[in-house]
């Protein structure tokens, strides 16, 4: 009898983790996405470098994959004038502004996000 309830477990923990790999799979997986598609980059509608004479980096704190640094991406794009290209492999957003901008607009877009701008380089 005992044999049969430790099968049992076994086979139920099997099904609970085959169950949450294809939900995984199906719905963007990730450590900020696992509930949520993958977000999917946007990028800015003006691409000429010329049009953006100002360039910062921020140093972004919580970026764990691709997910979390489209996201990042997505909202500082949001912004008017703003061109950004999030790099999570050294937790740095390049930002093209076409004008001169509060470093406050660009810290509320990446909190907004759900990070947090740790230092912004001229």
């Amino acid at each position: 009898m005992l044999n049969i309830v430790i099968v049992l477990i076994i086979a139920l923990l099997a099904a609970w983790g085959v169950r949450r790999m294809v939900i995984r799979s199906r719905k963007g997986g990730g450590c900020c996405g696992e509930h949520e598609v993958s977000e999917k980059r946007t990028g800015s509608a003006d691409r000429n470098k010329k049009e953006y004479p100002y360039k910062v980096t921020l140093s972004i704190k919580g970026m764990t994959c691709r997910n979390c640094a489209a996201k990042v991406e997505n909202a500082l794009n949001a912004l008017p004038g703003i061109w950004a290209a999030v790099h999570l492999s050294s937790g740095t957003a390049s930002v093209r502004l076409k004008s001169e901008v509060d470093e406050a607009v660009l810290k509320q877009a990446v909190a907004g996000a759900g990070y947090l701008v740790t230092e912004i380089r001229q």
